[in-house]
């Protein structure tokens, strides 16, 4: 049975997944096969051959990339850039040392946790809403019927509705120039990537907010080192691989309901 990848356009965990397959060679190793899919229509849960699907089925991280072995879904950014690595036969993208493995995983978490379901909230409203308000009723629900997870389908009746009030949207703004402000902080020393060697972390970071500079550009003003971080990791032709994987133009404007809408704090 193949060993397919069935990824979005590009941008927030697919753009991470993609490139990280690309810079440890996992790709090869296994023999992946590429499939782009139309996750803001709803390709993701309807996708063939798919005997295991409790990681896509109830997985935190919304629609993003699914990697199928044997029948199983194997989902989650993170996570899928850690199989990579350690079955792919290229550079190392995890510390070998325990503490800065654990603090490439807690930066990680912290992205996942903090950034990204504020720049997928901002990136649906600024991008997707549209698109989705424009389906009939029925449609909408034909469309999400197949979504095993309830929260998820409350995601994608936000992203529909395209309400979100002002003390969200400035909650999720101040999340992305967090963000940014600790990249600012950890490259200020002079090192190339985030964890000093080039780790995951680089590209998950990288990956959720490319598509924050035209929404929140301020977040990225007066921020030097970040900037010039964001060019390097572009740059690297694991990410300009992955990025010529697009369908569309401006892949960083594609996004898809994400993780959990922000929690306070």
């Amino acid at each position: 049975m193949a060993t397919i990848l069935y990824h979005g356009e590009p941008n927030g965990p697919s753009l991470a997944v993609l490139a990280a397959m690309a810079e440890t060679g996992a790709d090869a190793a296994l023999g992946i096969e590429c499939r782009p899919v139309d996750l803001l229509g709803g390709k993701r849960h309807t996708l063939p051959d798919i005997t295991e699907p409790l990681a896509r089925d109830m997985g935190v991280e919304g629609e993003g990339p699914v990697l199928v072995i044997q029948g199983e879904a194997m989902t989650e950014s993170v996570f899928l850039a850690q199989f990579f690595d350690e079955v792919g036969d290229g550079t190392s993208l995890q510390p070998e040392d325990a503490y800065a493995h654990w603090e490439m995983m807690m930066w990680c978490r912290q992205i996942t946790e903090r950034l990204s379901p504020a720049a997928s909230l901002l990136g649906n409203l600024a991008s997707s809403h549209q698109r989705l308000e424009a389906l009939s009723e029925d449609a909408f629900a034909a469309q999400v019927e197949p979504i095993t997870s309830a929260d998820l389908k409350v995601r994608w009746d936000l992203v529909r509705d395209g309400e979100a009030d002002d003390a969200q949207l400035k909650d999720c703004e101040a999340k992305v120039m967090q963000a940014v402000e600790r990249c600012e902080r950890q490259l200020a020393d002079g090192r190339e990537w985030l964890m000093g060697a080039l780790t995951i972390a680089d590209f998950e970071t990288f990956a959720w907010l490319v598509g924050m500079e035209p929404i929140v550009p301020e977040a990225f003003k007066g921020k030097s080192e970040t900037v010039a971080w964001m060019k390097r990791v572009k740059a690297r032709p694991s990410v300009q691989a992955a990025l010529a994987r697009a369908t569309g133009e401006a892949p960083e404007r594609s996004w898809a309901p994400g993780p959990e809408i922000n929690r306070w704090g």
